[in-house]
């Protein structure tokens, strides 16, 4: 089941990769970033999170309830415009085609880490609390998936 969750997400990787032609669109009304700042976010957050949670120490990890969490497990969603990201995550303007190109590469790389982890590995997510490894390539699902429909709709309103 872990496998497919990440080929999912290596699926939506060449998804936000399929985009980087359209970097430079936007549309205010979908969102008030331009479509490299999803997916440079997109990337951000996938990078960060792998690399964080190949880092974590199990013995830190403990079950807790938060009803975000189960919330947003349940609709398989995140809410659009009720969640803020995390400055670490807020990608800089200085991103161009070439570096979305690279930061893809190198995130693909590090997908290929997390499918090799083992299962006590975990994230402590700022909004949803600590996830175990299924629920934080679940929640990475959740997100970049997110990420995409937006840009999907910034596409759809040039056309």
């Amino acid at each position: 089941m872990q496998n497919n969750h990440v080929q999912e997400l290596e699926q939506f990787l060449s998804e936000l990769q399929a985009n980087i032609p359209n970097w430079e669109l936007t549309n205010t009304a979908v969102s008030k970033s331009n479509i490299g700042w999803h997916i440079e976010h997109s990337l951000l957050v996938l990078s960060g999170i792998i690399e964080t949670t190949s880092n974590s120490n199990p013995k830190d990890y403990h079950r807790e309830f938060n009803w975000r969490r189960i919330l947003v497990f349940a609709q398989n969603k995140i809410p659009r415009g009720k969640a803020k990201a995390p400055k670490i995550v807020h990608p800089q303007n200085n991103y161009s085609i070439a570096s979305l190109e690279d930061h893809i590469a190198s995130t693909k790389t590090k997908l290929e880490k997390l499918s090799q982890l083992s299962q006590d590995k975990y994230f402590k997510h700022p909004g949803l609390g600590n996830l175990n490894l299924k629920q934080t390539i679940k929640f990475l699902g959740i997100h970049t998936r997110h990420h995409l429909k937006i840009i999907e709709d910034i596409v759809k309103s040039e056309e």
